[in-house]
């Protein structure tokens, strides 16, 4: 009931959009791994310092409402501006909650300016290639929002963990040597430090989930007939490789993030709260942007005066 409403939850709809992406900007920050030199991901939790209660729902609630609003009215401007691109990227172990991330934080947004793409295993057209080409055909357009499902990064995760997939990749036998992983990391970082000086800024998202939540999940999907599709035996199996993604996310995370193109471990353990950081570190880096509307000459000002003028004198 309206009256029952947590405070916190009325003091979020009273909030200036300004003073909104200032709070978005501190709490994403929390998360922001920035200078990626001395990472270590066992000091990032998978579940929130402060954990809430069933009286906080509503604040949840409003937080996330306000926090698609401010990102509806800051992607118009980027739309209209014209100028730079959002590449954002969401890694993850299976279960954590990419899809549900996407699907809630992004639906305020205009589909006009924003396009998700979904990466599973590469097909032959794409093995016929570079592993970033598959990708660089979905870089977004300038003025719009780009999300990658899974992304590039797959060639240094999923990839080295299982290294007889490099066997499929076509490559001259004499480029697959130890420093492999080292060389597509660093391809990696120039080319996204290419994508940041043509106008794309590239975030990062790790929704760091716990090997235990991301069993309660694989049970729930199991158990509930509703979500039985969501299931993959395969997911299992990878299970089974725990310890060898976490060695492989941490040196991906290590050597990849930067000031521009920063990666955010988010703790994903709690859902409701892992969506607010994703929303906030997205509201962070369009705020960064300095977007502005675009602003015409007194010549264009004086022909949009004339055309009003036209149309108020029209007879109907």
């Amino acid at each position: 009931m309206k009256g029952d409403e947590n405070p916190t939850a009325k003091a979020l709809k009273k909030m200036s959009d300004e003073e909104l992406i200032k709070r978005a900007k501190k709490f994403s920050n929390r998360y922001c791994v920035g200078d990626g030199k001395d990472f270590k991901l066992k000091n990032f939790s998978t579940t929130p310092k402060k954990t809430f209660g069933p009286e906080d729902k509503s604040t949840f609630k409003e937080a996330l409402e306000q926090g698609i609003d401010a990102l509806a009215e800051l992607q118009e401007v980027l739309y209209a501006q014209d100028k730079w691109a959002l590449l954002v990227i969401f890694q993850a172990m299976d279960a954590a909650g990419k899809d549900g991330a996407i699907k809630h934080v992004l639906s305020g947004i205009n589909p006009q300016g924003c396009h998700v793409t979904s990466f599973k295993a590469p097909n032959a057209e794409e093995l016929d290639h570079d592993f970033l080409w598959r990708c660089i055909k979905e870089l977004p357009e300038r003025g719009k929002i780009g999300i990658f499902n899974r992304s590039y990064y797959e060639e240094v995760l999923v990839v080295r963990v299982h290294e007889g997939i490099l066997k499929n990749q076509k490559l001259p036998q004499n480029l697959v040597t130890k420093k492999i992983w080292e060389e597509r990391l660093e391809d990696i970082q120039s080319f996204e430090k290419h994508l940041h000086r043509n106008g794309t800024k590239v975030i990062k998202i790790f929704l760091n989930v716990s090997k235990e939540e991301q069993k309660q999940r694989f049970l729930e999907r199991i158990n509930e007939p509703d979500k039985n599709w969501k299931f993959n035996s395969g997911d299992i199996e990878e299970r089974g490789y725990w310890d060898q993604y976490m060695k492989a996310y941490e040196d991906a995370i290590r050597k990849t993030s930067t000031k521009n193109s920063p990666w955010y471990v988010i703790p994903a353990d709690d859902k409701p709260y892992a969506r607010i950081a994703v929303a906030s570190a997205i509201i962070h880096a369009l705020a960064e942007m300095d977007l502005t509307f675009p602003t015409l000459s007194p010549d264009e000002v004086g022909r949009l005066q004339e055309m009003k003028k036209t149309l108020l004198e029209e007879k109907l």
